[in-house]
């Protein structure tokens, strides 16, 4: 979680800003695909919304947006770890740790 953070030597937090900018880029387009392959409202998809529950997903659609991250960040999400991507946060999170 703190992979841009680093230490100088009289101890001050110096933040690598890029990483921000590469988060944020990572959470808007998570949230475009679901606004593309959902057909929901943007206002709708925040990090607490649930696919199935909040935003009227159904296994099918589970599964072509974990596809679809999975083309558009070039990462491979086993099905144990898919199973477990329940809500647009937990996607973004994964995303962010595992996008190459």
């Amino acid at each position: 979680m703190f992979d841009n953070l680093s230490f100088n030597s009289n101890l001050c937090i110096v933040f690598e800003p890029q990483n921000i900018l590469e988060m944020a880029d990572i959470a808007e387009k998570v949230k475009s695909i679901i606004v593309e392959k959902l057909g929901v409202e943007a206002s709708e998809v925040t990090p607490e919304a649930s696919f199935t529950n909040d935003l009227g997903a159904d296994s099918l659609d589970t599964v072509e947006l974990i596809m679809e991250f999975e083309k558009e960040f070039n990462v491979s999400i086993p099905d144990d770890q898919a199973e477990n991507i329940q809500t647009v946060g937990q996607a973004i999170t994964y995303l962010e740790e595992n996008a190459k």
